[in-house]
């Protein structure tokens, strides 16, 4: 687990934190997002995930650590089949926290902690965008290199050695730029 911090805890005793810590970590995994002071939020987030993560392990050890920090066993099942199979495909950052303003009563900051559980996808999307922005300026570049040689021929007489070393170098990183956006186009698919 991860180290307790120094100085006052969120409840009195270390115990008391922990009691804290394991039933919002369980109201968490039920509700799926939940409403506390931004403190308990930033205090439960590291706990939290690291149940998620003995939850996609999914051996029976790790379920029995689970269940020894968090004892409603209908809400550990729900952990280790429905929360760990919707973020297999995440390396971390289960959880995500949002400040909403202050309470009412006591002007206390309040936070919502909610289960980040969408697909990866976004990024995947974002990296075909980058992939196909490459491809265009390759395809940019194609014409250009083409219409290069034409203009090179009557500088080569002038500087030979600079422009042919210069020429050589962009030809091959072209080749090389546009075999990467293939490779990936095909990952995609």
């Amino acid at each position: 687990m991860p180290t307790p911090t120094k100085g006052p805890r969120l409840g009195g005793g270390p115990a008391h934190e922990r009691l804290m810590l394991a039933n919002l970590a369980a109201a968490l995994f039920e509700h799926k997002r939940i409403t506390t002071t931004v403190t308990k939020a930033k205090r439960l987030k590291p706990y939290a995930e690291r149940l998620v993560t003995f939850a996609k392990r999914g051996d029976l050890a790790s379920r029995r650590r689970v269940l020894g920090l968090i004892s409603n066993k209908g809400v550990v099942h729900e952990l280790f089949t429905d929360i760990a199979q919707a973020v297999e495909n995440r390396d971390g950052g289960y959880t995500r926290i949002t400040k909403i303003g202050n309470r009412k009563g006591d002007n206390a900051p309040m936070a919502v902690i909610e289960l980040v559980l969408e697909p990866v996808s976004a990024k995947q999307a974002v990296v075909a965008e980058a992939t196909a922005a490459a491809k265009r300026d390759a395809d940019k570049a194609a014409p250009a290199a083409e219409e290069a040689p034409a203009e090179t021929e009557v500088a080569e007489t002038e500087a030979a050695p600079e422009a042919e070393a210069a020429a050589t170098e962009e030809a091959p990183a072209a080749e090389e730029a546009a075999d990467e956006t293939a490779a990936e186009e095909k990952d995609a698919k």
